[in-house]
């Protein structure tokens, strides 16, 4: 792609919308807070083949967008960044957390532009392509901070075939503890792939186990899809997470060419 011809479709240009950049991508709103990511999280740019663009949701960290009940503090800065996003040229807004569904009601109907607030978003869909005898299992970083709020507003009905788990207060992973827990991560967030892989294949090994009508995993949290292959290799299940959402998002906002021959 580096050294391709130009696309000899591209003769005429103007400027779209105000939009300051062309080329551009997915927006994608980060919590204010400094915690690392392997390839494959969301914050980590450097496994995703499409450009990103990072926006700060000022003063919106990861206690005051999961653990605080009054969550009203976080939508004027988390639409700040997203409008900040579509001005930048991007061509879809998304979000690191799959907690940011409490706003996707919000930021979608205040944008121009496509908006995937939660790696939620695909449970619908999952559910419509795993048939009506077979749950979607949800894994969640800390199920009771999920609440219907967050369900509904990316269109889960709750009288549907989910399950939730939650990895951290449910089964425990004191390697994601150390990334997002407020009360238990050390003044330098740090973690160690090879323990996180571990915890994560158990976590979903034993909630597949006990509920085996599971047909499709869907892991909510950014840093769980790092992991997603050494656990689709154990369940042996489709498995869904921000990457399949955001690699989605682009394909749907820049759709890609077909070469071949017949």
């Amino acid at each position: 792609m580096i050294y391709g011809n130009r696309d000899m479709g591209i003769n005429y240009i103007k400027t779209r919308k105000n939009y300051t950049c062309y080329g551009m991508g997915l927006g994608i709103i980060v919590l204010d807070d400094a915690y690392p990511g392997f390839p494959g999280d969301v914050r980590n740019a450097s496994a995703f083949p499409y450009p990103i663009q990072y926006e700060i949701a000022e003063g919106v960290d990861n206690y005051t967008l999961v653990w605080a009940d009054d969550k009203r503090p976080c939508l004027e800065p988390i639409k700040q960044a997203a409008k900040n996003l579509e001005r930048m040229g991007c061509r879809a807004i998304t979000a690191e957390c799959g907690y940011f569904a409490y706003f996707q009601k919000d930021i979608a109907g205040y944008v121009d532009v496509p908006v995937f607030m939660s790696s939620l978003l695909q449970v619908p869909f999952i559910q419509n392509i795993i048939g009506p005898h077979k749950a979607v299992g949800i894994i969640c970083a800390q199920k009771r901070f999920l609440s219907d709020t967050h369900l509904q507003n990316v269109g889960i009905d709750l009288n549907s075939n989910f399950i939730v788990a939650g990895a951290q207060d449910e089964y425990g992973c004191p390697e994601f503890d150390n990334l997002w827990d407020p009360e238990k991560r050390p003044e330098c967030p740090e973690i160690y792939y090879d323990k996180a892989e571990k915890e994560m294949i158990t976590v979903c090994s034993e909630f597949c186990s006990a509920y085996p009508d599971i047909g499709a995993l869907m892991l909510e949290c950014t840093g769980m899809q790092p992991f997603a292959r050494a656990v689709q290799r154990v369940v042996e299940l489709p498995v869904f997470s921000w990457g399949t959402l955001l690699d989605y998002a682009y394909s749907v906002v820049v759709h890609r060419d077909y070469y071949g021959h017949v």
